[in-house]
């Protein structure tokens, strides 16, 4: 009975260690016609992304609609919402692994490839938030001539000093851990892309020794990784929670935006890896089990925030603080109201189906059901920042915010960056870690009339 329940929830591995090899080396191979139709839309909108991020340049932010008082808007809200995207990555490959969870070994390969591009795709946003973008170093404490430092006190400083280290560590994790993989596909490929493989394998060979020192310097790095979900949204947290405007004064926001970055985080690991999963017929080794697991994974983050979005309405009832109160009463119900019923359906409401097993284990729901996080997550930063800035301490001063072309072409650019780069990986390296699934497959064992008896 125990072998049978055993069964429904852990994967069954009936492959050999060949066999995952030539599975996973197999993908990187002549890729089907629907890769080269994804490579081309995020292209496209790559394209556009340019193209409007240019004009801004020529003529200046103008085009972006600003108008006192929200004079944060788009740009920032993306900001936060790739940050955010980014900590899925870290969670599933750092933090599980220390756990020793058996269910990450499949999928962390995509959530770190997601994690490096959605954190190279939020670095580009305050560059174009600042208007001269040529300037942008001039955020870096360095001596110079003007006599001008950084404000250490600010923030935002905070922000260039996370994002840098998070970009620094979770490419470092990443390709540390493509190592052995890059190996494997080295010793399957012919031609110039062997010298490519054999290049960027580093001349591993796999020897005791090697794996001796890799084991301990991967341990070592997923020690290091795993401060950085915590701090780094942290950090964008306090951007809003250290200033005085109404709605973002709140010490629940640190955790508030971390559970909400893992969240929206396995969204879209949700996105890649379900269409990802079956362009390179990989149903054998990425299987109901882990989607399971990562759904219970978004509905405990979902949950938080179902009481995260409760707690901060009960607050600013309690707190008797007629601005607070006036804040949240015009999220849902103010001229923006559509936002916030966004927010709090996709978010708060649409996660609470994955309490049925039926739907964590179809993936036609839980596609849908990314698609709805992805938007809910985008649509609450966008209440966070434009709701309180819309509405301060001065009514005669209230505006509402209304977006230009320019803010969804910058948008869309955004989402053309992170998908070019995620294709263009998933082409050329293992999107599977080779070398743990193996280490997932059971041992051959010998019959008990092997040895003569039991």
């Amino acid at each position: 009975m125990a072998t049978v329940l055993r069964s429904k929830i852990e994967p069954v591995m009936t492959q050999t260690h060949a066999e995952v090899t030539r599975d996973i080396v197999r993908t990187l191979e002549t890729p089907p016609r629907s890769y080269y139709l994804a490579v081309f839309g995020a292209v496209f909108l790559l394209l556009i992304g340019i193209v409007t991020f240019t004009i801004i340049i020529k003529d200046g932010l103008g085009h972006s609609g600003y108008n006192p008082p929200v004079m944060w808007s788009v740009y920032i809200t993306t900001f936060v919402f790739w940050v955010g995207i980014g900590h899925a990555g870290t969670l599933i490959s750092a933090i599980l692994f220390l756990f020793r969870s058996p269910w990450r070994t499949a999928v962390y390969r995509v959530t770190e490839a997601m994690t490096v591009f959605a954190v190279m795709t939020a670095g580009l946003f305050p560059i174009i938030h600042i208007g001269r973008q040529w300037i942008f170093y001039w955020l870096l404490p360095y001596p110079n001539q003007r006599y001008l430092w950084p404000n250490f006190k600010s923030p935002l400083l905070w922000d260039v000093f996370a994002i840098s280290t998070y970009l620094t560590v979770s490419t470092t994790f990443l390709i540390f851990g493509l190592i052995p993989d890059v190996a494997a596909v080295r010793d399957k490929v012919t031609g110039w892309r062997r010298f490519i493989y054999g290049q960027l394998s580093m001349g591993w060979q796999g020897t005791d020794n090697q794996w001796r020192h890799y084991s301990r310097a991967y341990l070592y790095l997923a020690a290091l990784a795993t401060p950085l979900v915590l701090s780094v949204h942290s950090v964008v947290s306090w951007d809003f929670a250290s200033s005085i405007i109404p709605g973002w004064h709140g010490t629940i926001f640190a955790p508030y935006f971390v559970a909400g970055a893992i969240y929206s985080g396995v969204g879209m690991v949700f996105t890649l890896l379900i269409p990802l999963r079956k362009h390179l017929r990989l149903e054998h080794m990425i299987t109901d089990y882990h989607f399971d697991n990562l759904s219970k994974l978004t509905l405990l983050t979902g949950s938080i925030l179902f009481y995260s979005y409760s707690m901060e309405y009960f607050v600013s009832w309690y707190s008797g603080n007629t601005f607070e109160q006036t804040t949240f009463f015009l999220r849902p119900f103010g001229a923006q109201w559509w936002s916030g019923w966004t927010m709090i359906t996709c978010n708060a409401l649409v996660s609470q189906l994955l309490w049925f097993r039926k739907i964590r284990t179809n993936l036609t729901s839980l596609f849908v059901i990314s698609i709805f996080i992805n938007i809910g997550m985008w649509f609450e930063r966008w209440v966070i920042i434009v709701s309180s800035l819309s509405n301060d301490y001065v009514p005669w001063a209230w505006g509402v915010l209304n977006p230009t072309w320019s803010d969804w072409g910058i948008l869309a650019g955004s989402f053309g960056w992170f998908g070019m780069w995620f294709l263009l990986f998933a082409r050329s390296f293992p999107i599977v870690a080779i070398q743990e699934v193996k280490e997932m497959i059971p041992m051959p064992r010998l019959h008990p009339d092997a040895h003569g008896g039991h």
